[in-house]
């Protein structure tokens, strides 16, 4: 479903008038995140930036409205957690976008998040030639994610994994389908049908969904522990 700056604008104002649900907007720093992961904190990711050892998959995610450092709480550290779990610390390497996140940026799509995170995948790809690029996103992020697969063209991605997306049902360019993966949960208004882009419990769950993304990039990549 092809959505339309009034629908985005519509996000925006929703997001705004969220202090009505817990948590959203400014998440709780929490969750953990990786020990292996020489340039990862609670929040914070960034071994790309940090030129860190290379590792058979780099993902480069991006936090939802609001989130604090650049991989927030909701799924970003679990993500990163699970991933760890499933395919050994030595075989990660992760990066946090470091766009605003802001309300504002829902009405851009993402504001300035695509480029970042196609600089970034860029980046990581010029230091590290043979790892596996995964774009991530949630939320607000899956406007970046989308933006930045039709900006690597030359370089495509391994997969995309989402979360929460505005654009769910929408490809991302220069990822197959198959390398696709949304998570959407059941009453979540930000992705689902009707999109009425109101926050509820649902959108805030997706740390659920971590050990699942983790076996999908798995297998998708071809990289086991």
């Amino acid at each position: 479903m092809l959505l339309t700056n009034s629908i985005f604008l519509a996000f925006a104002a929703a997001v705004t008038a969220l202090p009505q649900f817990p948590g959203f907007p400014g998440f709780p720093v929490g969750g953990g995140g990786g020990g292996g992961s020489t340039g990862t904190s609670s929040n914070t990711a960034n071994d790309v930036t940090n030129k860190s050892p290379c590792k058979a998959i780099t993902v480069i995610f991006a936090r939802g409205t609001g989130e604090s450092g650049n991989i927030g709480s909701v799924i970003g550290p679990k993500l990163l957690t699970a991933l760890q779990s499933k395919v050994g610390a030595a075989n990660v390497a992760y990066q946090g976008v470091p766009y605003p996140a802001n309300a504002a940026g829902n009405a851009q799509q993402g504001g300035t998040g695509g480029a970042l995170m196609t600089s970034l995948a860029q980046q990581a790809l010029q230091q590290c030639p043979s790892t596996k690029i995964v774009l991530s996103g949630y939320s607000q992020g899956g406007f970046v994610v989308h933006k930045a697969g039709s900006s690597l063209s030359a370089t495509p991605p391994a997969a995309a994994v989402i979360f929460g997306d505005p654009q769910n049902g929408q490809a991302v360019a220069n990822v197959p389908a198959a390398d696709l993966k949304e998570y959407c949960a059941q009453g979540d208004g930000v992705c689902g049908t009707p999109r009425t882009f109101q926050i509820t419990a649902a959108h805030l769950s997706y740390g659920n969904n971590a050990p699942d993304a983790a076996n999908v990039i798995s297998s998708v990549t071809g990289v086991g522990a």
